[in-house]
């Protein structure tokens, strides 16, 4: 059984090594904290950033940590294929993204300003403007078509929706059992395997309406992720009304 430990010096290694090995010499971190994340409060974010920025620091990689909210995944899709359609509709400007698409441009405005690309402050405009006139997009594009052309996501053949059991107001939701379902879907090895999100906290929902859906390769690991996420305690708090 694999254990579900994050020891600081492990998260270190693994966020910063890869970065290190590809010769970057500016990294922005986000850091997302909530009671379900990885990292669950204050103390505990303090006492990463300060890792993270003194091995950052001992490489010479200029490095800022900007942390964010972490009670609910940024974004609707868990898993490889889901996550890219996310992205494309960040790209294009589609609806249902507006959050993910607000804390890509506070983390690339982030990086404009500590490269010095933008000054102080105006990073996030800066990064807004090259999303909302399209450029970003079109750069996109440019990377793909290096690299052999744009591809769509794959869509999982197998799929089940997790249903509210009642009427109310969505108050939480575990991010780790959320995770822990993806991964039992076959994400991400499986690419068009994981979980799509139907809702957000504080939204209104009816009994029987759609939570988020489980996207697998198989029908045996559809039925495994299921079965987990009813079995282990409730993944989406409903505070009746």
């Amino acid at each position: 059984r694999v254990l579900d430990i994050d020891a600081v010096g492990q998260m270190v290694a693994s966020v910063l090594s890869k970065k290190i090995a590809a010769g970057a010499t500016h990294l922005v971190i986000d850091i997302p904290v909530g009671p379900t994340a990885k990292v669950r409060g204050a103390d505990a974010a303090d006492t990463l950033e300060r890792a993270l920025s003194s091995v950052a620091q001992a490489f010479g990689l200029r490095t800022r940590v900007m942390r964010g909210p972490g009670a609910e995944p940024i974004g609707r899709g868990i898993g490889p294929a889901l996550e890219a359609q996310d992205i494309l509709g960040v790209l294009q400007g589609q609806v249902g993204v507006e959050d993910l698409a607000h804390r890509a441009c506070e983390l690339a405005g982030g990086l404009l300003e500590l490269t010095e690309a933008a000054s102080a402050g105006k990073g996030y405009a800066r990064a807004l403007e090259c999303l909302e006139s399209g450029r970003a997009w079109a750069k996109f594009q440019r990377i793909c078509e290096a690299q052999g052309g744009m591809r769509a996501p794959p869509v999982a053949r197998f799929q089940q929706d997790m249903i509210a059991p009642h009427r109310g107001r969505l108050v939480s939701i575990d991010n780790r059992k959320l995770a822990t379902v993806a991964k039992l879907a076959g994400a991400p090895m499986a690419k068009a395997a994981g979980v799509a999100l139907q809702c957000r906290l504080n939204q209104m929902v009816d009994a029987g309406a759609p939570l988020c859906t489980i996207h697998a390769e198989s029908p045996g690991e559809l039925d495994y992720a299921a079965a987990y996420a009813v079995s282990d305690g409730p993944i989406f708090g409903i505070e009746a009304l």
